[in-house]
């Protein structure tokens, strides 16, 4: 390989790198657009809590742990490399992941994507989890248990020899974070409001759809590195085929929730456009280089529909997910992974009963972990706010300020 051929490589996924960064900012917008005005700096402060202490953990031992070297004969579960990062011998030159990148830019593309699982999490808890139990449960998940089941696939353990398939993450990184979200907000309950005494669901609109909107579109972006980067190099026709099947994918994600959405309830519902969007993403998101455009629009589409069934189940156990990211990163997430075994490349029963297995074995252990750790805290630092606190903001009561100040007043 030429040191042109690398250096292109390498600055593509850089690139990639930097629009996975930015789906951070999409993130904060859409959770903040879909709840109230109170809690907005709460939310945000959570957001930039996530990527700084998502990246230095990473830094300190995530990345030795779920890329720790598994060898011939190792069981493929567990095993470190060691605190910090150090470059390998080779590291920086083409003989390094087969030209394709360098192991800074490894690190730090990896590191992006550690983040994401709580950030997930971080979304269904709004308005009414305390940010320090929060924040621990962070700096647990992020550092231990998202790098574990990282290693058992991406890091050479035991679902690799398998032969489990998980291009991007529906898995690995969406159901990682679904799973804890769904666990967090079991434990928690519902905000104040959101049930009537007759248990029936009540909308508490968020204070700004436009900034959910641009959300979704910084999210979709964001994708094409997501997605695009996890080809780990510039290789131009796998490279353009995974952006043609995200794209589409998240498009027919999109019109499948607002058909199904305007059937139901008759009336063309902009939240669950946007959400049937990002369930187009996360369903594609394990098979994007496996499928044509045509396998592509037929996931995203189900995808879609999955959303709006998956918002309505939710609902109907009385669970509150106020931005809908246990249906978009848990469901669909496990959809897209099980797309693996039914269409594309891969299509085959063993294919399917392998992600199958792959899907079982890692949500087990992520309701395990979340439930310890989440568990643990509630009985003692306690999760949930105040009543008071709930009822009038936690931007006021945790923070002392309020995202939108007025300056009209002297």
């Amino acid at each position: 390989m030429d040191a042109g051929l690398f250096t292109a490589n390498n600055v593509w996924m850089m690139l990639a790198t930097a629009l996975v960064f930015f789906m951070h900012t999409g993130f904060a917008f859409l959770e903040i657009g879909l709840t109230r005005q109170k809690n907005t700096i709460n939310i945000l402060f959570k957001n930039i809590f996530i990527i700084t202490g998502g990246l230095l953990l990473y830094y300190a031992f995530g990345f030795n742990l779920m890329y720790p070297g598994f060898e011939d004969g190792d069981m493929g579960l567990l095993k470190f490399a060691g605190f910090g990062i150090a470059a390998p011998e080779g590291g920086m030159t083409v003989e390094y992941a087969s030209g394709g990148y360098t192991w800074w830019t490894d690190f730090l593309f990896q590191g992006m994507f550690a983040a994401t699982a709580a950030t997930i999490v971080s979304g269904a808890v709004a308005e009414r989890i305390k940010i320090g139990s929060f924040m621990i449960f962070t700096v647990i998940y992020v550092g231990l248990v998202y790098p574990i089941v990282g290693a058992w696939k991406w890091g050479g353990g035991f679902l690799d020899s398998w032969g489990f398939y998980d291009f991007a993450g529906s898995t690995l990184v969406h159901s990682v974070g679904g799973w804890a979200a769904l666990v967090a907000i079991a434990l928690l309950g519902a905000r104040i409001g959101k049930f009537g005494e007759d248990g029936k669901p009540k909308a508490i609109p968020g204070h700004s759809i436009p900034m959910a909107t641009a959300g979704v579109l910084i999210l979709w972006l964001g994708w094409f590195g997501f997605n695009g980067g996890s080809v780990l190099s510039a290789d131009p026709e796998l490279t353009s085929l995974v952006l043609v099947t995200t794209s589409l994918a998240a498009a027919a994600g999109g019109f499948g929730a607002m058909i199904l959405s305007t059937i139901l309830y008759k009336n063309l519902d902009l939240t669950m456009f946007l959400n049937g969007i990002l369930g187009g993403l996360v369903g594609i998101t394990a098979g994007a280089d496996l499928m044509s455009p045509n396998e592509a629009v037929v996931i995203g589409f189900l995808a879609g529909i999955i959303i709006v069934l998956g918002v309505a189940l939710i609902d109907k156990l009385k669970l509150d997910d106020p931005v809908g990211a246990v249906t978009v990163h848990l469901i669909c997430g496990i959809w897209g992974t099980l797309a693996v075994g039914i269409f594309g490349a891969k299509a085959g029963g063993d294919q399917f009963l392998t992600q199958l297995y792959g899907v079982l074995i890692v949500g087990a252990f992520c309701v395990l972990a979340s439930g310890i750790i989440l568990g643990v805290l509630k009985a003692t630092l306690g999760l949930r706010v105040s009543k008071e606190e709930e009822l009038e903001g936690l931007d006021i009561h945790e923070h002392g300020m309020d995202a939108y100040p007025d300056f009209t007043n002297d």
